[in-house]
């Protein structure tokens, strides 16, 4: 999100019955698998929609974002940081958990982020990315819109962004939330998902070249 007219028309989208209904799934989601951990980042958290359930779950959260216009629309209980995925100005084991809430995608080099996202979390640290499906129906339906965001994704390649994970984390993977026209479901079936969701566990071994 570049413009504060982008800003603002993603926050008035975001308050549609719609998009309420898909956060506040992705939120209890969220909610379940970080459940016992304090401490919590989320990069690229733009506006910090889900970011604020979490805070009222009593969570402590801590936004990135690029945008300091977004942070400015983000909760006040919310620690906004200013800054880049790739170099996430934090000191390391820093975190219990880093998130990345359909964002990871827009990132310019996933890779230095997912390094930066070990780096920063504590031994044993969790790692949740919901990436977007690019083969779900929901996915192909907003890219027919000229207005939709997703035509700012970087990486549709969801094997690659799961390879350069593995190299960090233990990984487990699932698709989530079916999504057809304004119903919102759950659905693990790859073509009504609208994420593939990947969850970590900082692990100790040597990483693969």
């Amino acid at each position: 999100m570049d413009s504060a007219e982008e800003i603002r028309r993603y926050v008035q989208t975001c308050r549609e019955e719609f998009w309420q209904k898909v956060f506040r799934r992705e939120g209890a989601y969220l909610a379940t698998h970080l459940e016992g951990l304090k401490d919590i980042l989320s990069v690229g958290c733009g506006p910090a929609i889900i970011e604020g359930e979490l805070l009222e779950r009593g969570f402590q959260v801590t936004g990135l974002d690029v945008s300091a216009e977004a942070l400015a629309c983000a909760p006040d209980a919310l620690r906004g940081v200013v800054g880049r995925a790739e170099q996430m100005p934090f000191d390391d084991a820093s975190f219990d958990a880093v998130i990345f809430v359909a964002s990871l995608q827009f990132v310019e080099d996933y890779r230095l982020a997912l390094a930066r996202a070990e780096a920063v979390l504590r031994p044993e640290g969790k790692m949740i990315a919901m990436l977007l499906n690019t083969e779900s129906v929901f996915f192909k339906a907003m890219k027919l819109d000229p207005q939709s965001y997703m035509h700012h994704i970087r990486h549709t390649d969801l094997k690659a962004v799961e390879n350069e994970a593995s190299r960090y984390f233990e990984l487990h993977t699932e698709y989530y939330l079916g999504i057809r026209g304004e119903d919102v479901f759950e659905s693990e079936n790859p073509e009504e998902a609208a994420l593939y969701i990947l969850r970590g566990r900082k692990t100790k071994r040597r990483h693969e070249p």
